[in-house]
């Protein structure tokens, strides 16, 4: 009997296939993004350290007032400009970005439109 796998464990499976090739160093970090039902999240990370340099989500207090519901496309516009002004202010201008396996579209490309647009370069 087949066995169907489920969306999270494809997902898993495209994140490991694209970490292979991205990696974050000191010179260019990566942009990692994971998204729940409710919540987007966003990290900035040295690999070669394995140090979380910046983060911002939808549970962080000042985005949290800014936001109604954190599981949409506002929200995740908010979260990107968040990162890129944190990123920036720490001196971080140029990123890899890794989509963490989902497909560049909807909430995903939204934070990362907005964290180009704040000034970060990837």
């Amino acid at each position: 009997m087949l066995r169907k796998e489920s969306r999270n464990v494809l997902r898993k499976k495209r994140h490991l296939r694209l970490r292979k090739k991205i990696v974050g160093t000191a010179a260019r970090p990566r942009l990692n993004v994971f998204r729940s039902l409710n919540h987007i999240y966003a990290q900035i990370i040295n690999d070669q350290t394995g140090t979380t340099l910046v983060s911002a989500s939808t549970m962080d207090k000042e985005i949290r007032e800014q936001v109604k519901y954190g599981g949409n496309i506002e929200a995740a516009k908010v979260v990107g400009a968040a990162i890129a002004k944190r990123a920036l202010e720490k001196g971080i201008k140029q990123v890899v970005f890794d989509r963490g396996g989902y497909v560049y579209h909807g909430r995903v490309a939204a934070l990362a439109e907005a964290a180009r647009e704040a000034g970060l370069e990837f």
